[in-house]
């Protein structure tokens, strides 16, 4: 019988940039182990209905769909969460949102919405870290609010909720100290919806319109209604949408309107406060 160390030294994974990665996560769903029992025992020889498990989650992620998807979970901030094919596979990108709003507001009690939730991430992340606040998560996804409560009670968050709605239309007169998302913006034209990953990802959660800005703008002009005064409002957006966001942000009113590069230097989120 092959060895874990021979399994993982024989993986073909071609087309993926991490492929020694994938293939030890793989191998450990295989085996119902950690990644570190990987590397304290190598030379085990695994089962062969292991082996045949493991074969086939190699299968699946030569065909392209995303680790995540295949394992049905992903770490972000803190947490690990639970994910499905529903939602959009929680990024490293979207963890600089995160820090932002902790910059933003003191740890004293507040209200604040995620709009466009999908696995709760950025909801539960801002939970976990702040017990004063109370945290809204909306999605117009029902199965996408399902997931992110289960999220939510295996974490144990009591000051999260989610709410089944499209953008603010759920939420009736509902105030807020921020408002954070992280929602569709890619064009529909552009080419990388075709490739990698997000071929497997909902494309209702990646496009906004033919230049991604369709939810950002209703967003923008949405949100004064629904916040405090003085409230913030945050954003994810492209590479190249900074400038265009800024001005959105401008135009409706919004003052100290900045953005803020992720690790690889582009302006990837930008924000906004009321007057």
């Amino acid at each position: 019988m092959p060895t874990i160390q021979s399994l993982l030294d024989t993986a073909e994974l071609p087309d993926s940039p991490t492929a020694r990665l994938d293939a030890e996560l793989l191998l450990a769903q295989a085996l119902g182990k950690s990644r570190s029992f990987l590397r304290t025992w190598p030379e085990r020889e695994p089962d062969a209905e292991a082996c045949a498990r493991f074969a086939e989650l190699l299968r699946r992620r030569r065909a392209g769909e995303p680790v995540a998807y295949i394992l049905g979970r992903q770490g972000f901030w803190s947490l690990d969460l639970e994910v499905a094919p529903h939602t959009l596979i929680p990024r490293p990108d979207t963890e600089l949102l995160v820090e932002t709003v902790l910059e933003r507001l003191p740890a004293t009690p507040a209200r604040l919405l995620d709009l466009g939730t999908g696995t709760g991430a950025i909801a539960l992340a801002l939970a976990a870290e702040r017990p004063a606040w109370q945290v809204t998560g909306v999605d117009r996804v029902d199965e996408a609010v399902a997931l992110a409560e289960r999220n939510r009670l295996r974490l144990g968050l009591s000051n999260a909720r989610f709410v089944a709605s499209d953008w603010f239309a759920a939420l009736g007169g509902e105030h807020y100290h921020l408002i954070v998302s992280n929602p569709p913006y890619i064009p529909a034209s552009d080419p990388h919806l075709a490739r990698g990953d997000v071929r497997f990802e909902p494309r209702s959660a990646l496009v906004a319109g033919t230049d991604g800005l369709d939810d950002i703008r209703r967003i923008i002009v949405a949100a004064p209604t629904h916040l405090e005064a003085h409230g913030w409002l945050l954003l994810e957006h492209g590479f190249d949408q900074a400038a265009a966001v800024r001005q959105l942000l401008s135009h409706q009113g919004f003052v100290a309107v900045e953005s803020r590069r992720d690790l690889g230097g582009h302006e990837r989120i930008s924000l906004g406060r009321l007057p």
